[in-house]
Protein backbone atom coordinates (compact mmCIF):
# COMPACT_ATOMS: atom_id res chain seq x y z
CA UNK A 1 0.00 0.00 0.00
CA UNK A 2 1.54 3.38 -0.96
CA UNK A 3 2.37 5.62 1.97
CA UNK A 4 1.23 9.21 1.94
CA UNK A 5 3.54 12.04 2.93
CA UNK A 6 2.49 15.17 4.78
CA UNK A 7 4.75 17.17 2.46
CA UNK A 8 3.41 15.62 -0.74
CA UNK A 9 0.53 18.06 -1.16
CA UNK A 10 2.27 21.20 0.03
CA UNK A 11 1.62 24.35 -1.94
CA UNK A 12 3.49 26.60 0.49
CA UNK A 13 7.20 25.89 0.80
CA UNK A 14 9.78 27.52 3.05
CA UNK A 15 13.45 28.16 2.29
CA UNK A 16 16.32 30.20 3.65
CA UNK A 17 17.26 33.19 1.47
CA UNK A 18 20.90 32.11 1.73
CA UNK A 19 20.06 28.58 0.56
CA UNK A 20 17.04 28.72 -1.75
CA UNK A 21 17.29 25.06 -2.75
CA UNK A 22 16.96 23.36 0.66
CA UNK A 23 13.36 23.12 1.79
CA UNK A 24 13.04 23.83 5.51
CA UNK A 25 9.33 23.11 5.71
CA UNK A 26 5.97 24.16 4.40
CA UNK A 27 2.30 23.40 4.53
CA UNK A 28 -0.80 22.44 2.63
CA UNK A 29 -2.71 25.72 2.52
CA UNK A 30 -6.27 25.58 3.81
CA UNK A 31 -8.97 28.10 4.56
CA UNK A 32 -8.32 30.70 7.24
CA UNK A 33 -4.50 30.71 7.34
CA UNK A 34 -3.22 34.28 7.27
CA UNK A 35 0.20 35.85 6.81
CA UNK A 36 0.38 36.46 10.56
CA UNK A 37 -0.51 32.81 11.23
CA UNK A 38 2.29 31.70 8.92
CA UNK A 39 4.83 33.87 10.75
CA UNK A 40 3.83 32.42 14.11
CA UNK A 41 3.99 28.84 12.81
CA UNK A 42 7.41 29.42 11.26
CA UNK A 43 8.60 30.52 14.71
CA UNK A 44 7.56 27.11 16.05
CA UNK A 45 9.60 25.06 13.58
CA UNK A 46 12.60 27.42 13.27
CA UNK A 47 14.84 28.65 16.11
CA UNK A 48 15.95 32.24 15.46
CA UNK A 49 18.70 34.27 17.10
CA UNK A 50 17.41 37.54 15.66
CA UNK A 51 14.36 39.14 14.10
CA UNK A 52 13.36 37.72 10.73
CA UNK A 53 11.07 38.46 7.83
CA UNK A 54 9.48 36.38 5.10
CA UNK A 55 9.69 37.25 1.41
CA UNK A 56 7.85 35.77 -1.54
CA UNK A 57 9.32 34.65 -4.84
CA UNK A 58 8.77 38.10 -6.36
CA UNK A 59 11.03 39.75 -3.80
CA UNK A 60 8.20 41.29 -1.76
CA UNK A 61 8.32 41.18 2.02
CA UNK A 62 5.24 39.59 3.57
CA UNK A 63 3.64 41.64 6.32
CA UNK A 64 2.44 40.12 9.57
CA UNK A 65 -1.18 40.87 8.82
CA UNK A 66 -4.52 39.13 8.46
CA UNK A 67 -4.43 38.88 4.68
CA UNK A 68 -4.89 35.29 3.50
CA UNK A 69 -1.59 33.51 2.91
CA UNK A 70 -1.04 32.74 -0.77
CA UNK A 71 0.43 29.55 -2.27
CA UNK A 72 4.06 29.78 -3.30
CA UNK A 73 7.66 29.74 -2.14
CA UNK A 74 8.72 31.85 0.84
CA UNK A 75 12.21 32.81 1.95
CA UNK A 76 13.55 33.63 5.40
CA UNK A 77 15.65 36.77 5.72
CA UNK A 78 17.40 37.25 9.08
CA UNK A 79 20.48 39.07 10.32
CA UNK A 80 21.35 36.30 12.78
CA UNK A 81 21.56 32.56 12.42
CA UNK A 82 18.61 30.19 12.49
CA UNK A 83 17.98 26.46 12.25
CA UNK A 84 15.23 23.90 12.35
CA UNK A 85 14.11 23.10 15.87
CA UNK A 86 15.30 19.80 17.26
CA UNK A 87 11.93 19.42 18.98
CA UNK A 88 10.16 16.34 17.68
CA UNK A 89 6.51 15.43 17.69
CA UNK A 90 5.01 12.90 20.08
CA UNK A 91 3.72 10.01 17.98
CA UNK A 92 -0.04 9.73 18.25
CA UNK A 93 -2.62 7.62 16.50
CA UNK A 94 -6.37 7.31 16.73
CA UNK A 95 -7.29 5.88 20.11
CA UNK A 96 -10.43 4.96 22.04
CA UNK A 97 -9.41 5.05 25.68
CA UNK A 98 -11.58 3.08 28.03
CA UNK A 99 -11.78 1.85 31.61
CA UNK A 100 -12.91 3.02 35.01
CA UNK A 101 -10.20 5.70 35.15
CA UNK A 102 -11.86 7.64 32.31
CA UNK A 103 -15.52 6.98 33.08
CA UNK A 104 -15.93 10.18 35.12
CA UNK A 105 -13.88 12.07 32.51
CA UNK A 106 -16.19 10.86 29.75
CA UNK A 107 -19.34 11.78 31.62
CA UNK A 108 -18.00 15.24 32.54
CA UNK A 109 -17.03 16.13 28.96
CA UNK A 110 -20.34 14.87 27.57
CA UNK A 111 -22.31 16.84 30.14
CA UNK A 112 -20.36 20.02 29.43
CA UNK A 113 -20.29 19.98 25.63
CA UNK A 114 -23.48 18.34 24.27
CA UNK A 115 -22.14 18.95 20.74
CA UNK A 116 -19.03 18.61 18.61
CA UNK A 117 -17.01 21.64 19.66
CA UNK A 118 -15.47 21.93 16.18
CA UNK A 119 -18.31 21.20 13.74
CA UNK A 120 -21.09 22.42 16.02
CA UNK A 121 -23.18 19.29 15.40
CA UNK A 122 -25.50 18.86 18.37
CA UNK A 123 -25.94 15.53 20.14
CA UNK A 124 -29.53 14.47 19.34
CA UNK A 125 -32.07 13.49 21.97
CA UNK A 126 -33.62 10.02 21.70
CA UNK A 127 -36.23 8.73 24.09
CA UNK A 128 -35.58 11.72 26.33
CA UNK A 129 -31.83 11.10 26.59
CA UNK A 130 -28.73 12.29 24.66
CA UNK A 131 -27.81 9.84 21.88
CA UNK A 132 -24.02 9.86 21.62
CA UNK A 133 -23.63 7.48 18.69
CA UNK A 134 -21.15 9.10 16.29
CA UNK A 135 -19.65 11.33 18.99
CA UNK A 136 -16.43 10.61 20.89
CA UNK A 137 -14.51 12.22 23.72
CA UNK A 138 -10.89 13.09 22.99
CA UNK A 139 -8.06 13.69 25.41
CA UNK A 140 -6.31 16.81 24.10
CA UNK A 141 -3.05 15.72 25.72
CA UNK A 142 -3.16 11.93 25.20
CA UNK A 143 -3.59 9.57 28.12
CA UNK A 144 -0.77 7.38 26.76
CA UNK A 145 1.71 10.12 27.69
CA UNK A 146 0.61 10.61 31.27
CA UNK A 147 4.23 10.35 32.41
CA UNK A 148 5.18 13.33 30.24
CA UNK A 149 2.05 15.18 31.39
CA UNK A 150 3.47 14.99 34.91
CA UNK A 151 7.04 15.78 33.80
CA UNK A 152 5.96 18.88 31.90
CA UNK A 153 3.91 20.09 34.86
CA UNK A 154 0.57 20.28 33.10
CA UNK A 155 -1.17 19.29 36.33
CA UNK A 156 -0.48 22.80 37.62
CA UNK A 157 -2.89 24.26 35.02
CA UNK A 158 -5.78 22.03 36.09
CA UNK A 159 -8.23 23.65 38.49
CA UNK A 160 -10.95 20.98 38.23
CA UNK A 161 -9.35 17.62 39.10
CA UNK A 162 -11.37 14.46 38.42
CA UNK A 163 -12.74 12.28 41.20
CA UNK A 164 -10.20 9.63 40.19
CA UNK A 165 -7.81 8.85 37.36
CA UNK A 166 -5.20 11.61 37.70
CA UNK A 167 -5.35 15.23 36.50
CA UNK A 168 -4.83 14.18 32.87
CA UNK A 169 -8.44 12.95 33.07
CA UNK A 170 -9.76 16.37 34.06
CA UNK A 171 -12.65 17.73 32.00
CA UNK A 172 -10.23 20.59 31.23
CA UNK A 173 -8.17 18.18 29.09
CA UNK A 174 -11.11 16.86 27.09
CA UNK A 175 -13.32 17.79 24.19
CA UNK A 176 -16.36 16.18 22.54
CA UNK A 177 -15.96 15.62 18.81
CA UNK A 178 -17.76 14.01 15.90
CA UNK A 179 -16.12 10.61 15.40
CA UNK A 180 -14.58 11.52 12.03
CA UNK A 181 -13.35 14.84 13.43
CA UNK A 182 -11.85 13.01 16.42
CA UNK A 183 -9.75 10.86 14.11
CA UNK A 184 -8.38 13.93 12.35
CA UNK A 185 -7.68 15.62 15.69
CA UNK A 186 -5.69 12.60 16.91
CA UNK A 187 -3.79 12.49 13.61
CA UNK A 188 -2.85 16.19 13.89
CA UNK A 189 -4.67 16.85 10.61
CA UNK A 190 -6.01 19.96 12.30
CA UNK A 191 -5.70 21.79 15.58
CA UNK A 192 -7.09 24.73 17.52
CA UNK A 193 -4.96 27.84 17.97
CA UNK A 194 -5.78 29.43 21.35
CA UNK A 195 -3.56 32.41 20.47
CA UNK A 196 -5.70 33.36 17.47
CA UNK A 197 -9.17 33.46 18.99
CA UNK A 198 -9.32 29.65 19.04
CA UNK A 199 -9.22 29.38 15.27
CA UNK A 200 -9.51 25.90 13.76
CA UNK A 201 -6.46 25.33 11.54
CA UNK A 202 -6.30 22.46 9.05
CA UNK A 203 -3.01 21.13 7.75
CA UNK A 204 -4.51 18.37 5.61
CA UNK A 205 -7.55 18.22 3.27
CA UNK A 206 -10.62 19.66 4.98
CA UNK A 207 -13.63 17.74 3.61
CA UNK A 208 -16.09 19.33 6.04
CA UNK A 209 -14.81 22.88 5.37
CA UNK A 210 -14.14 23.51 9.07
CA UNK A 211 -10.83 25.36 8.65
CA UNK A 212 -11.00 29.03 9.53
CA UNK A 213 -13.93 28.59 11.90
CA UNK A 214 -13.58 29.14 15.62
CA UNK A 215 -14.11 26.94 18.63
CA UNK A 216 -17.67 26.87 19.87
CA UNK A 217 -18.30 30.05 21.89
CA UNK A 218 -20.61 28.30 24.33
CA UNK A 219 -17.73 26.02 25.25
CA UNK A 220 -15.33 28.95 25.66
CA UNK A 221 -17.76 30.64 28.04
CA UNK A 222 -17.98 27.55 30.23
CA UNK A 223 -15.81 27.67 33.39
CA UNK A 224 -14.98 23.98 32.79
CA UNK A 225 -13.56 24.68 29.31
CA UNK A 226 -10.26 23.15 28.18
CA UNK A 227 -7.28 25.13 29.45
CA UNK A 228 -5.27 27.09 26.90
CA UNK A 229 -2.04 25.32 27.81
CA UNK A 230 -3.21 21.90 26.56
CA UNK A 231 -4.75 23.41 23.41
CA UNK A 232 -1.46 25.25 22.79
CA UNK A 233 0.45 21.98 23.27
CA UNK A 234 -1.70 20.22 20.66
CA UNK A 235 -1.37 23.10 18.20
CA UNK A 236 2.40 23.10 18.56
CA UNK A 237 2.50 19.35 17.97
CA UNK A 238 0.37 19.73 14.82
CA UNK A 239 2.66 22.45 13.43
CA UNK A 240 5.79 20.37 14.03
CA UNK A 241 4.22 17.20 12.61
CA UNK A 242 2.98 18.88 9.44
CA UNK A 243 5.34 21.77 8.72
CA UNK A 244 8.83 20.86 9.92
CA UNK A 245 11.15 19.53 7.22
CA UNK A 246 9.53 16.76 5.22
CA UNK A 247 6.76 16.37 7.79
CA UNK A 248 5.99 13.33 9.90
CA UNK A 249 4.43 10.15 8.49
CA UNK A 250 0.74 9.58 7.97
CA UNK A 251 -0.27 6.31 9.60
CA UNK A 252 -2.59 3.80 7.97
CA UNK A 253 -5.55 2.86 10.18
CA UNK A 254 -7.94 1.16 7.78
CA UNK A 255 -6.60 -2.39 7.85
CA UNK A 256 -8.67 -4.82 5.73
CA UNK A 257 -9.98 -7.99 7.41
CA UNK A 258 -7.26 -10.60 7.73
CA UNK A 259 -4.47 -8.02 7.65
CA UNK A 260 -1.26 -8.57 9.56
CA UNK A 261 -1.78 -5.40 11.58
CA UNK A 262 1.27 -5.85 13.79
CA UNK A 263 3.45 -6.69 10.81
CA UNK A 264 2.17 -3.69 8.84
CA UNK A 265 2.89 -1.39 11.77
CA UNK A 266 6.38 -2.82 12.28
CA UNK A 267 7.17 -2.42 8.57
CA UNK A 268 5.88 1.13 8.57
CA UNK A 269 7.34 4.45 9.73
CA UNK A 270 8.04 5.19 13.40
CA UNK A 271 7.36 1.53 14.13
CA UNK A 272 8.62 1.43 17.71
CA UNK A 273 6.90 4.62 18.82
CA UNK A 274 3.65 3.73 17.11
CA UNK A 275 3.59 0.19 18.51
CA UNK A 276 4.12 1.53 22.03
CA UNK A 277 1.23 3.99 21.61
CA UNK A 278 -1.03 1.38 20.00
CA UNK A 279 -0.36 -1.15 22.76
CA UNK A 280 -1.24 1.36 25.44
CA UNK A 281 -4.36 2.53 23.61
CA UNK A 282 -5.61 -0.98 22.86
CA UNK A 283 -4.47 -2.88 25.94
CA UNK A 284 -4.12 -0.30 28.69
CA UNK A 285 -7.79 -0.38 29.61
CA UNK A 286 -7.93 -4.18 29.52
CA UNK A 287 -4.96 -4.38 31.87
CA UNK A 288 -6.74 -1.98 34.22
CA UNK A 289 -9.97 -3.98 34.07
CA UNK A 290 -8.23 -7.25 34.87
CA UNK A 291 -6.50 -5.57 37.79
CA UNK A 292 -9.83 -4.18 39.03
CA UNK A 293 -11.69 -7.42 38.35
CA UNK A 294 -14.42 -5.63 36.40
CA UNK A 295 -15.73 -4.86 32.92
CA UNK A 296 -17.47 -1.52 33.33
CA UNK A 297 -15.26 0.50 31.00
CA UNK A 298 -16.66 3.13 28.67
CA UNK A 299 -15.19 3.96 25.28
CA UNK A 300 -14.13 7.54 24.74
Amino acid sequence: MPRLSRSGGRNVRLYGANDPTTELGGLFLTNGITNANFYSMVEIIIKFESEFSLWDGDGTMIKKDNHPLQPGKYYIVATGSYQLTDESWMVRTTSLDSGTRVKDFSEAVRSRDCRCAVSGDVVPIFDGKPYYSGFEIAHIFPLAYEGLWKTYGYSSWITIPPKKGGTINSVQNGILLDASVHKKFDNYDFSINPDDNYKIVFFMPDAKNLGGRYLDQELLNNPQRPVDQVLRWHFRQAVIANMKGAGEPIFEHDFPPGSDIVGDILRGPKAGERMEFELFSRLGAQVELFAAGGRDGIAV
